[in-house]
């Protein structure tokens, strides 16, 4: 079957949100300022929950503490970060409903507003061999300059980020038969809206309400 199955990552593959947890985690190992690294952070997660954040704002300030690490530091960092915080948070349910769509032949993809250096290898770790995310600009030597490069994969920039990658692979958008998307957030109704199958995934009460109205299904993967 000619279908698209797309996936929210954060509270929707994953029971944590990774990228608040990215965060927290510097804050751990002592490797940030912990009280500002800790306000900021905690201020910028508060306004995405209230559909408040201006999104470039805030992946400048998370690719700019990228840019203060050597590349081999970072590197470790998140070997470390997998380890402790992303794999022991990956739970069967999410597995099992990937396998679903995977196996039966579907083209999959998670697409999040979370940067790609925190996310490329939880998409490895999930199975997913595409993902859409933010991209974080890279210098000469491959490092990150602090910047965000292109337009953030948010709200309504999911959407157009959707339609840049099927039609870089040559498979518009209008050619498939069904497409779902699964998320848990009131950020990705604009998302939600154009897929045939919208799924409210662990969903939010604001998400909930809206799906409800709709008549959309939700679902809950991490009840147990």
């Amino acid at each position: 079957m000619n279908t698209l199955a797309l996936f929210d990552l954060d509270h929707t593959l994953l029971p944590i949100d990774s990228d608040y947890e990215w965060g927290q985690f510097l804050v751990r190992h002592g490797v940030v300022d912990a009280v500002d690294y800790q306000r900021r952070n905690d201020a910028f997660f508060a306004q995405y929950q209230a559909g408040t954040l201006n999104p470039v704002e805030y992946l400048e300030f998370a690719l700019g503490t990228l840019a203060g690490f050597a590349p081999p530091t970072l590197q470790r960092l998140q070997a470390d970060y997998m380890a402790e915080v992303i794999r022991p948070a990956i739970k069967p349910a999410a597995i099992k409903l990937l396998k679903e769509h995977l196996d039966g032949g579907h083209l999959v993809a998670i697409i999040t507003a979370t940067n790609a250096f925190v996310t490329t290898p939880i998409a490895a770790a999930l199975g997913v061999e595409h993902l859409i995310a933010a991209r974080p600009e890279l210098d000469a030597q491959g490092h990150p300059t602090g910047r965000l490069a292109g337009t953030p994969t948010q709200g309504q920039g999911k959407v157009t980020h959707m339609h840049a990658w099927l039609d870089g692979l040559g498979r518009p958008f209008d050619g498939f038969e069904r497409s779902y998307f699964y998320s848990d957030s009131h950020n990705d109704i604009p998302l939600l809206s154009v897929v045939s199958h919208p799924v409210a995934t662990n969903p939010s009460a604001k998400l909930a309400q809206h799906a409800t109205a709709l008549g959309w299904p939700l679902l809950h993967l991490f009840n147990d």
